[in-house]
């Protein structure tokens, strides 16, 4: 059933598969990384925390991999030449004076909603998740097998410093086919704070087959079995002394919790309809109900590369042929999630980014695309609780270039940490065990959304 329910995203060849454990899938997902994601860890982190269950705010970053157009999306220039504004017309939004692309109707109907900023600096960025996604312009691609210089991503940073909200899921969750290409981890953190991938975390946090849940209620029953499964994958680290926070790393199974946030099939066909029945809608709405169950951090990603329109020679085409039928599905994953998150009073507990990893450049090419641009990129962000109704930023009339209050990545980073409650002072700590600034240097938490 849970095969059927995650089919809507197409497995690459770094996919855990969901099926019959396998020993790779035992060794990669089960108890012997204590249940894959060092949980009993996790919990020690949250109980030291000493976290209140009312504390329910969680992200949801929305990965538009590829690299979104700015000018043809949420900074349209339409008094420049076609070569510039492109093939879209614009339309006004419910905010005065702003207009979004033609495509983005439901986003122009909940401008008021949203904070649009146009003038995010991606100049460290590249053609891979790593900067944005860590919010440091210090963690890069190399391409010298040091890629991100160690440097967790932010989704990572919460799961070490706030954990998970509900103990029965883990802290991070990625919704991405490909999460080599689409998504950025822990660095030297370590893998108790890597990303999970969604497609197959229910599971991992199914019992494998031989394992019934009637009988590991019995807890000395539960302890036997699983080091039976240990010895019969050979696994390497030991199943004996589970402490206390082990036994509730085995509750993670037990509960059920995961695959009931799984089960997009309890929900009304009509607001799946809503959402969209492609990869990207379908996603979004599960990342609303790992967030509504106690996930921290989501991260959806429809599909690798699908932002990057350089023409019409290419896998995904250019503006008018690649662009063009993409953003009305954009449109609606993003208008109905924040609708959906509020009618059900989430919304404020509920921080939404929309992002890739640069723009594209303000010239048309003979392709009928744009080439990649790393002097700025727009990007949107709603929910939490914060001041939204405004644009930030600005670019020349061009859209070439920043023209006034320029946002840094590391200034994205303290907006996200600020917002769950992080002390911006923080260190993490990697391999040497030195200490390592969660913000980089400069970086100040977007003062016009507090």
């Amino acid at each position: 059933m849970i095969g059927k329910l995650l089919s809507f995203a197409p497995a690459g060849n770094d996919v855990l598969r969901i099926g019959s454990p396998t020993r790779r899938w035992f060794l990669q997902a089960g108890l012997s990384g204590l249940m894959g994601l060092s949980t009993a860890d996790l919990l020690r982190l949250q109980a030291k925390a000493g976290e209140k269950a009312s504390d329910r705010k969680s992200v949801i970053l929305f990965w538009l991999s590829g690299g979104p157009s700015h000018i043809d999306m949420w900074d349209p220039k339409p008094d420049m030449t076609e070569q510039i504004r492109g093939p879209f017309g614009t339309i006004p939004t419910k905010l005065p004076g702003v207009r979004f692309s033609e495509y983005l109707p439901r986003q122009a109907a909940i401008a008021d909603k949203l904070t649009i900023i146009r003038s995010v600096d991606c100049s460290a960025s590249d053609h891979t998740p790593i900067t944005m996604q860590a919010g440091n312009p210090h963690a890069r691609r190399t391409n010298d097998g040091r890629d991100g210089g160690g440097i967790p991503s932010m989704g990572s940073i919460a799961a070490k410093f706030r954990g998970p909200v509900d103990p029965a899921l883990p802290p991070f969750v990625a919704l991405a086919d490909s999460m080599v290409a689409d998504v950025w981890g822990a660095g030297e953190m370590g893998g108790a704070y890597a990303p999970v991938q969604g497609t197959a975390l229910a599971g991992q946090f199914a019992p494998p087959k031989g394992v019934s849940v009637g009988r590991i209620a019995d807890r000395e029953s539960m302890r036997k079995q699983f080091d039976a499964m240990h010895r019969t994958f050979d696994a390497s680290a030991s199943m004996e002394g589970l402490d206390h926070y082990s036994r509730l790393a085995v509750d993670m199974v037990t509960s059920g919790k995961a695959l009931r946030a799984f089960n997009l099939e309890s929900e009304d066909p009509r607001l799946r309809d809503s959402y969209g029945r492609d990869s990207l809608g379908q996603k979004a709405l599960l990342a609303r109900r790992l967030v509504e169950a106690g996930v921290r951090f989501v991260l959806v990603s429809g599909a690798w590369g699908y932002f990057d329109h350089h023409g019409d020679n290419v896998v995904w085409k250019g503006i008018e042929k690649g662009l063009k039928p993409l953003l009305p599905r954009v449109d609606q994953a993003l208008a109905t999630l924040i609708m959906d998150l509020e009618q059900r009073g989430k919304l404020d507990d509920t921080l939404i980014l929309m992002m890739g990893e640069f723009g594209r450049s303000p010239l048309i090419n003979a392709e009928g695309g744009r080439e990649h641009w790393l002097n700025v990129m727009s990007m949107v962000m709603a929910g939490g609780g914060l001041r939204h109704g405004q644009i930030i930023g600005s670019t020349d009339r061009k859209g070439h270039s920043i023209l006034d209050r320029k946002v840094t990545p590391q200034d994205l980073a303290a907006t996200v940490f600020s917002y769950l409650g992080i002390d911006l002072e923080s260190n993490w700590y990697g391999t040497t065990n030195r200490p390592n600034p969660i913000v980089a240097a400069g970086g100040r938490p977007i003062a016009e959304l507090f």
